[in-house]
């Protein structure tokens, strides 16, 4: 008998993902990724709406998602797709959806931040080696999730809105980047830390792992320049002071920065910087997996079931 194929789709605020997967030894086996850079929370107008070039844009990409699941032969029925932050937030997001729909040949779920984040920490327990007690730390394009849990146990749950493509949009959005714009960030972060810091620091943990672009974007580079892969103050003290001395907003000076990483790369920074600062971090390394391994291994259950 034929193993079931089947696909979860995500449509964060920076990058639209897709993993069609089939079931082997009770664990999703991946087949295919597919993934853009849609950074849909660029579109995010001051009217509350989301512009009609980024919708197409995101448009685009879900097309192509749509015949990628008909070259794989996935029944729609089992498709799970979910949505993050800039659709909760849009006030257009039910036209997005009825555009989208025949695109993909089923519906979208737009889910809450406290569930973005239990499906980000089941990703990261599936496919993260070691145990005990972890902080783990998702910055998306348009709001950061924050989970700390020992093993299948959540303990705390958050979702503040705050993320590269909106920090990128809000603190660096004129280059040559400045002193006060990492200044200004890093107070925004504090700013809306102030009710979640204080319990997530009082709980404590083992170990942090970072599961986002801006996570993968340093990880990435230090990989390439052959240096432990493991976030440090000390490393992005230094990538700070490599942004701020660049002379052209590509940041080609950078050694290891991947250019498909170079346009949220600067508030990337800024906010690990921040949290690194206000939680106190000394170390993070990069999740084995976040919200779309979550949405795959419930949705490998489900077909299971």
């Amino acid at each position: 008998m034929p193993k079931t194929t089947y696909a979860a789709i995500t449509l964060g605020s920076n990058s639209f993902n897709m993993l069609v997967a089939r079931t082997q030894g009770h664990r999703p086996q991946v087949i295919a990724k597919y993934k853009r850079k849609v950074r849909l929370a660029e579109g995010m107008g001051t009217d509350g709406r989301l512009q009609d070039a980024v919708m197409q844009r995101g448009l685009d990409c879900l097309a192509m998602f749509g015949r990628m699941l008909d070259n794989h032969k996935v029944d729609r029925c089992h498709v799970a797709v979910v949505a993050t932050a800039t659709l909760r937030s849009v006030s257009n997001a039910d036209e997005f959806s009825e555009r989208a729909v025949p695109l993909l040949g089923c519906p979208i779920e737009v889910i809450c931040g406290m569930r973005e984040a239990e499906l980000i920490y089941q990703g990261m327990v599936a496919n993260t080696q070691g145990g005990g007690r972890r902080l783990v730390i998702d910055i998306g394009g348009a709001s950061t999730e924050f989970i700390v849990g020992e093993g299948q146990d959540v303990l705390l749950k958050a979702s503040l809105p705050f993320g590269c493509v909106t920090g990128q949009r809000q603190f660096f959005a004129h280059f040559p980047y400045q002193e006060q714009d990492f200044i200004d960030s890093a107070a925004d972060v504090a700013k809306i830390l102030t009710e979640q810091g204080p319990m997530l620091r009082r709980l404590g943990w083992n170990a942090v792992v970072g599961a986002s672009g801006s996570v993968q974007s340093v990880i990435e580079l230090l990989a390439h320049r052959e240096l432990p892969q493991i976030i440090t103050l000390e490393v992005l003290q230094q990538l700070k002071t490599e942004i701020l001395q660049q002379h052209s907003a590509d940041l080609a000076g950078i050694t290891g920065l991947n250019s498909e990483r170079v346009p949220t790369f600067a508030a990337g920074v800024a906010i690990l910087l921040a949290l690194f600062t206000q939680l106190n971090l000394d170390r993070l390394q990069l999740s084995g997996g976040a919200l779309r391994e979550g949405v795959l291994q419930q949705l490998a259950d489900r077909v299971a079931g």
